[in-house]
């Protein structure tokens, strides 16, 4: 009960800075020097539970302040030390609750065996092709039996070719703006043509069964 009510508090304070200070943090990014790649970190850290605003943008504003190797570091470990606070939240915050919740939900429990199966490669393909959508993998993942290590090593692997591309574009806007939305559009169009191979494949499948 203590650690539900302490992980519930720990997330109301997250999404209350980054809604209220939102355009505060932005305007700290923009500065840059030490305190803005802090700020950064944070503010990523804060959009894994609570998009206020959307990671594209984001990620594509550090890469035009930091530029590309600085940007992808600064929005890769703000990622992670997001994505594991969620993870290690739902595994020790809510496991008991949501495990009685979640056996009501097949489609859930699904999900939780695809990923159990074989962990690493299971969670590296969400992260590159986003089959579930990213805060479920975090949810699921912290309420399995998936090792802590495994989730991590698979998950950075997985953000990198995302915020490279992301943080190479904000890199670029500047000089060439219609170069950055096509290479970010590009890239968003293989993730959808492979995205939509999957899931005929998968449809497929279950009509043959």
């Amino acid at each position: 009960m203590y650690k539900r009510i302490l992980s519930i508090s720990l997330l109301v304070i997250v999404i209350a800075i980054g809604f209220l200070q939102k355009d505060e943090l932005i305007l700290l990014i923009k500065e840059g020097g030490i305190l803005s790649i802090l700020i950064s970190m944070l503010f990523v850290a804060i959009c894994v539970f609570f998009p206020v605003i959307p990671f594209p943008v984001l990620a594509g504003v550090i890469g035009g302040v930091f530029g590309t190797t600085q940007g992808v570091f600064v929005s890769l470990t703000g990622a992670m030390a997001g994505t594991m606070a969620f993870f290690f939240l739902s595994r020790y915050g809510f496991w008991d609750y949501a495990q009685s919740k979640l056996m009501k939900y097949p489609k859930v429990q699904e999900y939780e065996e695809f990923l159990n199966r074989n962990s690493f490669v299971a969670i590296l393909t969400c992260r590159l092709i986003p089959i579930i959508p990213a805060p479920v993998v975090n949810i699921i993942c912290g309420l399995s039996k998936v090792n802590w290590l495994t989730f991590f090593t698979s998950t950075t692997i997985g953000k990198i070719p995302n915020i490279l591309i992301l943080s190479y574009a904000g890199a670029s806007f500047t000089s060439n703006k219609l170069f950055s939305f096509g290479l970010y559009g590009s890239y968003i169009l293989v993730v959808f043509i492979i995205y939509s191979i999957v899931i005929y494949r998968k449809m497929a499948k279950e009509t043959v069964d």
